[in-house]
């Protein structure tokens, strides 16, 4: 039951934030007046931000304010945000008079109080979000014990489901609301997920009873940072060779206050100084041997959080330049009806719900015989499989719009910057691989931060997934500013121009490709030297051994019947 009011908060929570994301170009664009590389910065800028402030929210509901509370409290700033950016869309005086002109140069700029309100309101929401987003699914899969192997087969499950629920509401977000947007009104495209998610707040604290609640465990930065500083003091201090003379509370201390007890291991063994007794008992000369691995299992984790920048810098076209290419495309569908260009984003979502649904349903089941893990593959394993997709989809990507520039030039529209006689539908390949890719790439890397975090760091763990997508929409912007200003230099006229039938978006979106695949090499030789933390329970043990028995009944009775 539980489970279920969570799942749809995040329907209508993923409504609204892909309401605003999937069309923003647009609106910025078209209403705001902005070019194509200042609106392409800003959406990416904003984007990076809603996914940087989860490592915040974080970091307050480990150490202070427990999950529920922070989440509770960040729900309601986000909503004041949607209120906001609701007004901001809809009253005369929040925004530029409308503009027709072909080069959106040549339209008055938005002033600095119809700017300001709106970017006020966009930011409020990156606030909000950071309380809402590391929170939601961590209480989610704090839902299910560990030490119980049905809820642990369970709670391997959950975060495909979880995306599945994401997913839902990034469709409607990309279809309905989409199409509200540009045909009827942003006033009521920007009303419609603002009261979606007052429901989905009302639904969430409906089912507070019936939550499982973790209390705050201390700042999880303090605890590293008392680490790193033992071990930088004790820098000359030898590790003994046997675990047990490191320092280690009982047992029984971490059973009162409801935590995991962690056994010394060899890996980052340098680290292993902070828990070497010198006689002193400073909190920052002394550390236990559970509070070293706890460090221990975040830090590992960062090279692979590294590697996961570059693939999210491709994602991050299909919410800027792939909506961009749509506008010069024939939308056409019928006689009176146009596809908006951000509804391209609906096959993704599609395309990724039937992808997770299969994965689990199917791949799960079969290759896990195999595998012997419950998993099917390792995490690891199915992110690796969405970097080598995202690198397609730039290969994809970049022969398309070749072949769209050069039905540009046939029909002369290169400089006029007209619409071209192509469906829009010529995009397609690139919008469900991109489904497929974040198929992988999401739920892995989601369920990959979660679940290598140590027990009492879990939130933290979980921003590792959003700092990445934070991560990689800033490393977009620095990257299509750093190619549009270079590719101009020596009087040459660019990459990326506001009329893209003269831009050369094939030849960016094939460096993309080149610094992917090069990102993918560095992966596999980070994952090669990474060690998976151990696990708290046997229940995956018990799981395995479940496998392991029915691959043997199915061999036997294989075997039976061979002998008939």
């Amino acid at each position: 039951m539980e489970s279920l009011f969570l799942h749809m908060y995040e329907v209508f929570e993923r409504m609204a934030y892909c309401g605003i994301s999937a069309n923003l170009i647009l609106y910025l664009t078209k209403k705001l007046h902005q070019g194509t590389v200042t609106a392409s910065n800003n959406v990416t800028y904003w984007i990076g931000t809603i996914w940087l402030t989860p490592i915040l929210g974080a970091y307050v509901a480990d150490a202070y304010l427990g999950r529920y509370w922070t989440f509770v409290i960040a729900c309601a700033i986000y909503l004041s945000g949607m209120c906001l950016l609701t007004l901001a869309v809809s009253v005369p005086g929040f925004r530029p008079p409308p503009c027709h002109a072909a080069n959106v140069s040549d339209c008055p700029k938005a002033t600095t109080l119809e700017l300001a309100v709106f970017y006020t309101a966009l930011y409020i929401l990156a606030v909000g979000t950071g309380g809402t987003k590391p929170n939601i699914s961590t209480i989610g899969a704090d839902q299910f014990d560990d030490f119980d192997p049905k809820e642990k087969i369970q709670k391997l499950s959950f975060f495909n489901w979880w995306m599945f629920s994401i997913f839902f509401g990034i469709l409607f977000g990309n279809t309905v609301l989409v199409y509200i947007q540009d045909n009827v009104g942003w006033a009521l495209g920007y009303g419609i997920p603002t009261a979606g998610l007052a429901l989905s707040i009302a639904i969430f604290l409906f089912g507070t009873p019936f939550y499982r609640h973790k209390k705050p465990a201390g700042s999880p930065f303090t605890k590293m940072a008392r680490v790193i500083v033992a071990t930088v003091k004790k820098w000359r201090v030898p590790v003994p060779t046997h675990p047990k003379e490191l320092y280690e509370l009982d047992a029984e201390e971490y059973t009162k206050k409801g935590k995991f007890k962690i056994e010394s291991t060899t890996t980052l063994r340098y680290l292993n100084k902070a828990a070497v007794q010198t006689g002193s008992t400073s909190m920052w000369m002394l550390c236990s041997v559970t509070e070293v691995e706890e460090t221990k299992q975040m830090l590992k984790m960062l090279p692979i959080l590294m590697t996961t920048f570059l693939p999210n810098v491709i994602v991050a076209q299909s919410n800027t330049l792939f909506i961009k290419q749509g506008t010069t495309l024939d939308r056409g569908m019928g006689k009176h009806f146009k596809l908006p260009p951000a509804s391209l984003g609906a096959f993704v979502t599609v395309t990724m719900l039937l992808t997770v649904v299969l994965y689990d349903r199917v791949f799960v089941k079969n290759i896990s015989k195999w595998t012997k893990n419950p998993r099917g593959i390792t995490l690891l394993q199915r992110l690796g499989l969405g970097f080598v997709l995202h690198i397609i989809i730039m290969i994809v990507a970049s022969l398309t719009e070749r072949h769209r520039l050069n039905v540009a030039k046939e029909h002369g529209l290169d400089q006029t910057g007209g619409q071209l006689p192509l469906t829009i539908f010529i995009l397609l390949p690139q919008f469900i691989l991109t489904g497929v890719a974040d198929a992988m790439t999401e739920v892995a890397r989601l369920e990959f931060f979660y679940d290598q975090a140590p027990e009492s760091m879990k939130s933290l763990g979980t921003s590792f997934s959003m700092t990445s997508v934070a991560g990689g929409n800033f490393l977009s912007s620095f990257i299509l500013s750093a190619v549009s200003r270079i590719t101009r230099e020596g009087g040459h006229k660019g990459w990326i121009q506001n009329n893209l039938n003269t831009s050369r978006l094939d030849l960016y979106f094939a460096f993309l490709a080149v610094v992917g695949f090069l990102n993918f090499l560095f992966f596999l030789v980070v994952t090669k030297f990474f060690h998976y933390k151990a696990e708290i329970s046997d229940s995956m043990e018990v799981l395995k051994e479940e496998l392991e028995g029915s691959r043997k009944d199915a061999y036997q009775v294989e075997l039976a019947d061979n002998k008939r």
